[in-house]
């Protein structure tokens, strides 16, 4: 049986999270993660298209849906109506936050706009994530992740030099617009303790992208240079990239600091490198970065992984496997720390995934509920929340607009 109980540091607020796929359910999902009650409104017929995504359907369910789905309450609304939109606003005069991922002027024609629903509700904070943004020329066109992605420079300099652009291999470009809009979130939380009223957090994918790609503006608008793709090396920064192994496996090396570096050469057994001109100090071995790597991974493919991840940990040069799922579930680190957690489905059973993070001292999140059936709440919201009577509710559920 799900575990209800409200705790976290965002027990006592409620969100209305309205929206599909990741941009907009991902920031409902870090909010409920840690302690917020979020109610889902889904159409009643379809919900959230998530509930149907991934690359199989065990049991006719997706594996993606337990994890974005978590912690949330599923109510069946048919926001095309007027007794859907109703009931909405009901429900968000009641709520701390809403957060949507709809194009530009979808809530508006139902009369759920930020204008409207902050003269309901003045402490209300409204998160809205969106391709381009509320604003400029581009604001009206649909904005998927991989778009975004590409809008915001990430994809330009993802892959092999020779080859086209390539993903992240996940949905980045969503995920990161869902954390920058919690951030805005817990921002205008802040400021409403002091002025008592709510504000509308316009979160770009595009820009959500662009905030995390360190100095590539900066760099071309100074020096010329443009980033190209440059594989599994960041250029200037060497050594560190991944090295083959004698036993066909991958290691990864981290070794670009002056002393780190001298403690690499030591394992390796060439002690003069260190002092060689060409790898001296970290711009010289920036400029031989290719040879540098070529001489270090004819080093590593003499070797076994186990023994070089021994040999160098035990001289503090960072190293590392390459993680796939089984590795994950296997690792002692993951499991002292409760990285993966363990709860139950009324279908799969008990199913694995990934814990809630950060992790905090005091009153950290947790995984309540895998994502819920479809409608699953909604009699219990529409009761406790809206305040409808047993009559309204079925009406509601006669008119198919629940």
């Amino acid at each position: 049986m799900a575990d209800t109980t409200p705790d976290g540091p965002l027990a006592g607020l409620r969100v209305i999270e309205m929206g599909t796929l990741i941009a907009g359910p991902f920031c409902g999902q870090i909010l409920g993660d840690f302690g917020a009650e979020v109610i889902k409104l889904e159409d009643p017929k379809t919900g959230d298209p998530m509930r149907q995504w991934g690359r199989s359907l065990p049991k006719g369910l997706s594996p993606w849906w337990p994890v974005i789905g978590r912690n949330k309450k599923s109510v069946g609304v048919d926001l095309r109506t007027a007794e859907g939109q109703d009931l909405a606003r009901t429900l968000i005069g009641k709520a701390d936050i809403v957060v949507e991922n709809f194009r530009v002027g979808g809530l508006e024609k139902w009369g759920l706009g930020w204008e409207r629903l902050s003269q309901d509700n003045p402490r209300l904070i409204m998160a809205r994530v969106t391709g381009y943004g509320q604003t400029g020329p581009l604001a009206g066109r649909a904005g998927y992740g991989l778009i975004g992605e590409a809008f915001g420079g990430l994809r330009y300099v993802i892959g092999e030099p020779d080859r086209p652009p390539a993903r992240a291999g996940i949905s980045i470009g969503d995920t990161l617009s869902a954390m920058h809009a919690v951030m805005g979130i817990l921002m205008a939380m802040h400021v409403r303790e002091t002025t008592g009223r709510g504000q509308m957090i316009d979160t770009a994918l595009y820009e959500s992208v662009l905030a995390v790609m360190e100095n590539l503006v900066t760099e071309y608008d100074i020096t010329g240079y443009v980033r190209e793709r440059s594989g599994a090396i960041l250029p200037g920064i060497a050594p560190s990239s991944a090295y083959p192994c004698a036993d066909g496996e991958m290691i990864l090396i981290g070794g670009n600091g002056d002393n780190v570096f001298a403690r690499l050469c030591q394992v390796m057994g060439r002690p003069e490198l260190k002092d060689d001109p060409r790898y001296a100090d970290h711009a010289a071995r920036g400029v031989n970065q290719i040879e540098l790597d070529d001489l270090i991974g004819a080093w590593t493919a003499t070797q076994k992984l186990s023994d070089l991840l021994v040999r160098l940990e035990a001289e503090g040069v960072p190293c590392g496997r390459i993680y796939s799922a089984p590795d994950m579930l296997a690792d002692p680190q993951y499991q002292a720390r409760q990285s993966i957690i363990e709860t139950n489905h009324p279908v799969f059973g008990p199913i694995k995934m990934q814990n809630v993070f950060p992790k905090l001292s005091a009153n950290p999140g947790r995984v309540r509920w895998p994502g819920p059936a479809l409608g699953q709440h909604t009699d219990e919201v529409l009761r406790d929340v809206a305040g409808y009577g047993p009559e309204k509710i079925a009406e509601l559920h006669a008119k198919g607009v629940v």
